[in-house]
């Protein structure tokens, strides 16, 4: 059934044929260079650990993290993941080779992370002093 949804992704996010060339947008996804050595691992099993995480990603270059997000209340896999390289070459190299791969029986995608947006706190609203 793994096999079903991840094979579902692959197909929704490839484009058709004849629309690469019109939409600039699709060009921008296919072709994007990294700008930072982080990577965002999607589609992750429940299984997959942060040492398998490591161990599938370590061929393509020296590794500074590899990290599967778990949910804090009860610690398991949210099924995505997080992989540091050393540079953003080895990063690209392994993007490459490892999207639509299997690991752990299920088909990952590996896109560029990105930065998380600075959230800001909520502004207080003036109090008005008593008359």
């Amino acid at each position: 059934m793994a096999f079903f949804f991840g094979m579902r992704h692959v197909l929704r996010q490839a484009p058709a044929p004849s629309s690469v060339f019109q939409s600039p947008f699709t060009l921008g996804r296919l072709y994007s260079t990294l700008t930072s050595p982080k990577l965002f691992i999607s589609s992750l099993s429940r299984l997959t650990t942060d040492e398998k995480l490591a161990d599938a990603f370590a061929p393509f270059g020296r590794l500074v993290e590899a990290k599967v997000i778990t949910d804090r209340m009860s610690g398991r896999s949210k099924r995505y993941g997080f992989v540091t390289y050393e540079t953003i070459e080895e990063a690209e190299k392994a993007r490459v080779e490892m999207n639509a791969k299997f690991l752990d029986g299920w088909i990952i995608f590996v896109s560029p992370a990105r930065p998380t947006e600075l959230r800001s706190a909520p502004q207080p609203e003036p109090q008005q002093e008593p008359e």
